[in-house]
């Protein structure tokens, strides 16, 4: 795997959960449906979607991101202790800070890998955190991500598959799991959003496709020990074949994605 593509998926995190993916007729049903059967955005996460400090360039993309149903989803109130892994430039960095308020806490992580191929990357957390001080930046390695306490939240959106770039050791995702699992608390959620792709076991599609099989994705994070807690359909698209490259101008920006929640037991 060539660093190129490292960084071209890694750039996408920029702008911007189920099991194997539904008939599309359901797809089709689901998504039309989809906002309908969100769950209610409360005042705390309508309040730091409006907050002025975010750039007009993230507020344009709320209308097809959805991302304070997402938060919802996720179940993230004031007070919380989160997580943005992988946070490319922020977005959902900015939401979750203003979500969680002052007597929460906002970790920002972006993998040093990332920011070796990308300086901007290690410039842009810095000016999150010019924005919101009540934010932590940390960019150690993948294999090493770790918190300085117990989290209740994770959410890492449209970066898990770059766990399987071919330039990556082949247990990174492995590893990182079970690094995540260990940073939450008993009771703590992760969410994650990808874009899917058709039936991939071996993960051959990531590092060709910027794409990852949700089911295979699902086993492999309840293998670090997570359990499977929900799906929303909020981001899925019927009219995505899933054998393009997400950024394919034909697709880029509609692909299918799935959003699936998982919790820590206890």
């Amino acid at each position: 795997m060539k660093p190129a593509l490292l960084g071209a998926c890694a750039a996408f995190a920029l702008g911007t959960m189920a099991l194997a993916p539904a008939p599309l007729a359901a797809q089709a049903h689901d998504h039309a449906h989809a906002a309908a059967a969100a769950p209610a955005v409360s005042g705390a996460i309508a309040a730091a979607l409006a907050d002025s400090r975010r750039p007009k360039v993230d507020v344009d993309r709320d209308a097809a991101r959805h991302p304070g149903q997402l938060l919802a989803f996720a179940g993230i109130k004031p007070g919380m202790k989160v997580a943005d892994v992988m946070m490319g430039g922020g977005y959902f960095t900015r939401i979750l800070a203003g979500a969680v308020g002052p007597q929460g806490k906002i970790y920002g992580y972006q993998a040093a890998e990332f920011i070796g191929f990308r300086p901007a990357y290690g410039d842009e957390q810095k000016a999150v955190v010019a924005d919101y001080p009540a934010v932590t930046p940390l960019n150690m390695p993948l294999a090493e991500i770790a918190f300085p306490e117990k989290l209740d939240a994770i959410i890492t959106v449209q970066n898990y598959h770059d766990l399987h770039l071919g330039n990556f050791p082949p247990d990174l995702a492995s590893t990182v799991g079970k690094r995540l699992y260990d940073a939450l608390k008993p009771g703590g959620t992760l969410l994650v959003v990808d874009h899917v792709a058709n039936t991939d076991p071996g993960f051959t599609v990531p590092a060709k496709l910027h794409r990852i099989d949700p089911a295979a994705a699902r086993a492999e994070i309840e293998k670090a020990g997570f359990t499977f807690a929900g799906e929303s359909k909020l981001l899925a698209d019927p009219a995505d074949p899933h054998d393009k490259n997400v950024f394919d101008p034909a697709i880029r920006g509609k692909t299918d994605q799935f959003v699936y929640l998982f919790k820590k037991p206890g």
